[in-house]
């Protein structure tokens, strides 16, 4: 997955009143999982396609300090793709770093009801904090499943992307300019992040 016109353009009707404590608990879990990626994991594929343990490392701490520089009103392509000042095995520090930007930019309630603009479009700041929670949370999944972790899944951030993702992210079509496979059918009684991951086109 990465940043698109489908998971920015996230309602925040049925979403978490404040999708804040949402996303810097994904965010904080993210960092967790960073951390505890070993040196011989690096070249590993992980589910996302486009991207190996290395890659996708990389552009995680992109993405994170993007949400601190959107978030104050700075922009979007400002920050590149992939963080290559990041030393292989130094992302948790980074992400730390970065992680400390943001909720110095998310603290104040107002940048909720900032008009962020992205590259197709624009939009509150509220819909993108929903919409990074769930690039969090499906990046997360990735690299844990790549690297052998099993992370302890909150339900208060599973929370938005299961309430959003079938509008955000229908099921047709796939495929670029959408940046998921085919949906993949998970039992009803299946654990939430089996739901998300696998309607973003992930299998569980």
């Amino acid at each position: 997955m990465t940043e698109s016109t489908d998971t920015a353009q996230a309602s925040t009707s049925s979403a978490p009143s404040d999708p804040r404590t949402s996303l810097m608990k994904a965010v904080a879990l993210a960092g967790r999982t960073l951390a505890a990626i070993r040196p011989e994991q690096y070249d590993s594929a992980t589910p996302c396609p486009e991207y190996d343990v290395r890659a996708l490392s990389n552009h995680l701490v992109s993405v994170l300090r993007r949400v601190a520089v959107v978030g104050a009103g700075g922009e979007f392509f400002s920050v590149p793709h992939f963080a290559e000042d990041v030393a292989d095995g130094d992302w948790a520090v980074a992400w730390d770093a970065a992680a400390g930007d943001v909720d110095a930019v998310w603290s104040d309630p107002a940048v909720l009801d900032l008009q962020v603009s992205l590259p197709w479009g624009s939009f509150t700041g509220s819909a993108m904090a929903l919409s990074y929670t769930t690039e969090f949370t499906l990046h997360t999944w990735d690299l844990a499943t790549a690297t052998g972790q099993s992370p302890e899944w909150d339900p208060e951030v599973l929370a938005g992307p299961l309430a959003t993702m079938r509008q955000t992210v229908p099921a047709q079509p796939r495929g670029n300019p959408v940046p998921f496979g085919p949906v993949v059918e998970v039992p009803e009684d299946a654990p939430d992040i089996d739901k998300v991951v696998g309607w973003h086109g992930r299998r569980p």
